[in-house]
């Protein structure tokens, strides 16, 4: 489900930002697009420390406080979620044009499967009617673990390469 936006989605997310910054006085820099443009670009489930690394194996001069600062800026204004999946680090995902889904969480290995069911846009019709209320938004988190080992593997080296780039980093 999650692959990389298109160029016409990344220019949309520009404008967006832009204006959003604009409108609340922040500076408009071009290491807060060079970040909002590697989200974009990426797919998935990032933390802020992931983003910074991607820039910066990218050879990119952006700082980890600017990748911090501009993660929140665009949680603000709506272009990333912040999810927190029962850890104590927070996870990100863009959101702009891209399909409400919900997640299955391993609690194993950390993976995060994202689905879509129709059903549950069904439930959110009904219990609006049935209780008079304007539902705007949701979120829904399956804990479990993999019950396929390969997924969980998949999952581990990542979080070995993870750790080996913050060792290198050092």
């Amino acid at each position: 489900m999650a692959i990389p936006a298109s160029e016409d989605t990344i220019d949309e997310v520009r404008e967006v930002f832009r204006a959003y910054l604009k409108e609340k006085k922040h500076r408009i820099t071009p290491e807060r697009f060079m970040v909002l443009e590697e989200i974009y670009r990426g797919d998935g489930h990032f933390d802020a420390d992931e983003i910074f690394f991607q820039m910066k194996d990218n050879e990119s001069r952006v700082s980890r406080a600017t990748v911090y600062n501009t993660l929140e800026l665009l949680v603000e204004c709506g272009l990333v979620q912040k999810q927190q999946f029962g850890k104590n680090q927070s996870v990100y995902e863009r959101c702009y044009s891209f399909q409400q889904h919900d997640h299955l969480i391993c609690q194993k290995c950390d993976a995060v499967l994202e689905f879509c069911d129709p059903r549950i846009y069904e439930i959110k019709t009904l219990m609006e009617k049935v209780h008079g209320f304007q539902i705007d938004g949701h979120s829904l988190h399956f804990y479990g673990e993999c019950t396929n080992s390969e997924n969980c593997t998949r999952k581990l080296d990542m979080e070995k390469k993870k750790a080996e780039r913050l060792l290198k980093s050092e």
